[in-house]
């Protein structure tokens, strides 16, 4: 088999077109939770506290130069941003994972037929049980 069609072959199998198809959704839900937790849940947070915009939050190590450049600073309000953008992903996973979940124990609670020959050997004996007198 050939190096391109040994490719061809991996990249057109089912899990690898899911999963592509599943971080791109999952780039655009980034974007969607990014979006909400910048501007519709940190805003009235920071109102809540007193008018701050945690996104400009930081502790300046050192300052910037005459010219403005070179200041170094740890950026933790953008970081606590993030976070909960983080915390709400993974709540929202939890609640996908959670529902798959209660779908599967469904389908398996049923009892499963069985098997075949277990089938025919309840017949065999139930049949050798009505010839008996």
């Amino acid at each position: 088999m050939s190096f391109f069609s040994e490719f061809k072959t991996f990249a057109v199998k089912g899990n690898v077109v899911d999963m592509a198809t599943g971080v791109v959704i999952g780039a655009a839900f980034g974007k969607i939770v990014a979006s909400l937790v910048e501007g519709i849940i940190m805003p009235p947070i920071g109102w809540l506290v007193g008018g701050i915009d945690f996104s400009a939050i930081k502790t300046v190590i050192k300052s910037a130069g005459a010219d403005g450049k070179g200041e170094v600073a740890i950026q933790w309000g953008a970081f606590l941003n993030t976070l909960i953008g983080f915390a709400i992903v993974a709540f929202a996973i939890f609640l996908v994972i959670k529902a798959m979940n209660r779908l599967i124990r469904k389908e398996e609670s049923a009892p499963a037929a069985p098997p075949a020959d277990v089938v025919l050997l309840t017949e065999i004996r139930d049949l050798l049980k009505a010839r008996q007198p």
